[in-house]
C-alpha cells in the first residue's frame, strides 16, 4: 500500500479528444484487438495441429505471429482501460515495463525474420544440406535467441532508469516508448550511446543479414529454372512484405521519438494507431493469403465450418 502511495504517475498526453470520443475509440480498438488475437491464433493453431506444417519455415511463422499477439497484448488492454478512464495515467515503473516489452518484442520480430531468411537461404541455395542444417535443435536455438537476446539488451537501460529523478510527468504518446527517457531531469549520455548500440544490434544488423541472404537467393534463383524462381517467390515474397512493413514502422518510431515536439499531435496519434493496428493484422493476412500451404489449410477449415 505504501509503495502504491509513493508511486510516480505519468500522464499519457498523446490522446486526442478522448473524453469526447472515448466509446468510439474503445469499440474500434476492442474489435481490432479481437481480430488480432483471432487471426494470429488461427494460423498458430493450424501450424500446431497439421503435421504437414511441422517444418522450420512454418514454425518460424507461428513464432512470429505469437510475437504479434504478445506485442498487441502489451499495448491494447492498457489502451482500452485509458479510453474509459477519466485520467490517462500510468506509474513510471509500469511505463518502463511496457517500454521494455515493446522494444524487446520488436527486436524479437526482426531476429525471427532473420532466422526465416536464413531458413529460406538454406532451403533454396543448399537444398541437399537442408535437413542436416535446419535440425530441431537449431530451430529451437534460433527461437530462444530471438526472444532472449533483445530482452537482455533492452533490460539494461530500463533497470538503470528505474530510480531516475523525473522533472517532466507528461509523456507525448498513448503508450510508453523511448520518450519515457525524456522525462528524466538529466539525460544520460551513457544510455544514449548504449541505445544506439542496441539499435545496431537488434535492428540494423538483422536487416543487413536479411538483405544479404535475399540477395544471395535472388542471385541463385535468377540462374535457375522458371519453376525454381516461382517457388522461391511464393515463399520469400511474404517475408519481404512483412520486413518492409515492419521496417517502415521502426523508422517511424525512431523519427517520432526524436522529433516529437515538432510533430502535430493528431498526426502523431494517427501514425501511432497505424503502427499498433496495421502491423499485428498485416502478418496473418500476408501469411494466410500468400503462403500456399497455410492458405490451403485455412480454406479447408472454413469449408468444414460451413458444412457442419
Amino acid at each position: 500500500m505504501e509503495d502504491e502511495l509513493n508511486a510516480t504517475f505519468i500522464t499519457l498526453g498523446g490522446h486526442v479528444e478522448v473524453h469526447k470520443y472515448r466509446f468510439l475509440y474503445f469499440v474500434i480498438m476492442f474489435i481490432v484487438y479481437v481480430l488480432v488475437i483471432c487471426s494470429n491464433t488461427s494460423i498458430i493453431c493450424l501450424v500446431l495441429v497439421n503435421q504437414n506444417l511441422h517444418e522450420p519455415m512454418y514454425i518460424f511463422i507461428a513464432a512470429l505471429l505469437l510475437n504479434s499477439i504478445l506485442y498487441s497484448t502489451n499495448i491494447y488492454p492498457k489502451l482500452l482501460i485509458d479510453f474509459l478512464s477519466e485520467k490517462q495515467i500510468v506509474t513510471y515503473r509500469a511505463c518502463l515495463f511496457q517500454c521494455f516489452l515493446y522494444y524487446s518484442l520488436s527486436g524479437s520480430e526482426l531476429l525471427l525474420l532473420a532466422a526465416m531468411s536464413y531458413d529460406r537461404y538454406v532451403s533454396i541455395c543448399k537444398p541437399l544440406q537442408y535437413p542436416t542444417i535446419m535440425r530441431t535443435t537449431i530451430v529451437s536455438g534460433f527461437l530462444a535467441l530471438a526472444w532472449i537476446v533483445p530482452a537482455c539488451q533492452v533490460a539494461v537501460p530500463v533497470v538503470l532508469s528505474a530510480n531516475a529523478v523525473l522533472c517532466n510527468f507528461v509523456l507525448n504518446g498513448i503508450f510508453c516508448n523511448n520518450s519515457a527517457y525524456k522525462l528524466h531531469c538529466v539525460s544520460s549520455r551513457v544510455l544514449s550511446v548504449y541505445g544506439v548500440m542496441v539499435l545496431v544490434n537488434t535492428v540494423l544488423s538483422p536487416m543487413v543479414f536479411i538483405l544479404f541472404t535475399y540477395t544471395k537467393i535472388l542471385r541463385i534463383t535468377y540462374q535457375s529454372s522458371r519453376d525454381v524462381r516461382r517457388k522461391a517467390a511464393q515463399t520469400c515474397l511474404p517475408h519481404l512484405l512483412v520486413l518492409i512493413n515492419f521496417s517502415c514502422l521502426v523508422t517511424y518510431d525512431v523519427i517520432i521519438v526524436k522529433l516529437e515536439s515538432d510533430f502535430p499531435k493528431t498526426a502523431r496519434l494517427i501514425m501511432t494507431l497505424q503502427m499498433i493496428v496495421y502491423h499485428p493484422l498485416f502478418n496473418p493476412v500476408v501469411y494466410g493469403l500468400k503462403m500456399k500451404d497455410i492458405s490451403k489449410q485455412l480454406k479447408m477449415l472454413f469449408y468444414r465450418c460451413q458444412h457442419r
